[in-house]
């Protein structure tokens, strides 16, 4: 009986191999993390009631653009107080300025008095009683207008403890106001108009969503790779197939090793150390999320 051998073609295998072995390489990138952006708390800087407040989650605000108002009845009033107090200081200065003018023109009234005698004195028309009044009257009248200076020095300290006072309600007037201090998108809102507030108590969290940063780690190894201020490759996922490829730019890198990462890939890596790298990514069309997944290559 013939034996039939069947011929096996060896190539077709071997593509199929390189096929199979090609699709399941999957190159891993040079460090993972996840998007991140720069969040501010907006808290209160005085207290009272919530007279307005219109900030919203997803709302976006300019720098300087006014996200609401405390009541500032009682300090207005308090500031109108304080003018009148000055206006009175003020009348107390115009009144020991007249006062002083008064004083001056005795004065010299008494020193020509002195000058009229000293002279008659020298002819024998006048006594040395005479000359003491006179000198005497020069000294208090000089007396009385040195003090009135020292009055009205003491009332220009009041005046001006008066003008800081003002000041200082002035600057807590202005704190009623909540401006917004960056331009970004509301992340959370936690008051609402007509609330008692104090100050320190979160009213808001807002973040510049344009860029976006995205924490990766990477080891000492790893470290000789990144160096500040280089664009680096981003990616993200586009779909379940396919990456997406974004430019980043190192914007900082640690300079101490730290343990227990938060984005960590396997076993080994939960016990070496790394340091920590933020890649700043221009985020203009809004697709990065906070807590979005990223990679980066070097």
């Amino acid at each position: 009986m013939r034996n039939r051998k069947t011929k096996i073609s060896i190539a077709p295998l071997a593509a199929l191999i390189v096929l199979l072995v090609g699709c399941s390489s999957d190159p891993k990138s040079d460090a993972y993390g996840q998007f991140e952006a720069d969040e501010i708390t907006i808290s209160s800087e005085s207290s009272g009631v919530l007279k307005s407040f219109t900030v919203k989650e997803g709302m976006k605000l300019e720098n300087g653009q006014k996200a609401g108002q405390v009541d500032s009845t009682q300090l207005s009033l308090r500031k109108k107080e304080l003018h009148a107090s000055v206006r009175a200081v003020r009348t107390n200065i115009s009144k020991l300025d007249a006062q002083a003018a008064v004083y001056e023109e005795q004065l010299q009234t008494a020193k020509k008095d002195l000058d009229r005698f000293t002279n008659l004195k020298q002819n024998n028309a006048a006594t040395q009683q005479q000359i003491d009044q006179a000198e005497g009257q020069v000294n208090v009248l000089q007396k009385q207008i040195t003090s009135v200076n020292v009055q009205k020095q003491s009332v220009y300290a009041e005046l001006e403890t008066l003008k800081t006072r003002i000041a200082q309600i002035q600057d807590q007037i202005e704190k009623t106001e909540i401006i917004n201090p960056i331009s970004g998108t509301v992340l959370s809102s936690y008051a609402q108009p007509g609330e008692l507030v104090s100050t320190g108590k979160p009213l808001y969290e807002i973040a510049n969503l344009e860029e976006m940063i995205l924490r990766v780690y990477v080891s000492g190894a790893q470290l000789q790779e990144v160096i500040l201020g280089n664009e680096v490759d981003v990616l993200i996922d586009k779909n379940i197939e396919e990456n997406e490829l974004l430019s980043g730019v190192v914007r900082w890198i640690a300079s101490e090793a730290e343990f227990t990462p938060r984005m960590i890939q396997t076993k080994e890596e939960r016990v070496t150390q790394v340091y920590a790298v933020e890649i700043s990514v221009q985020n203009p069309n809004g697709k990065l999320k906070i807590g979005m997944p990223g990679e980066v290559n070097f």
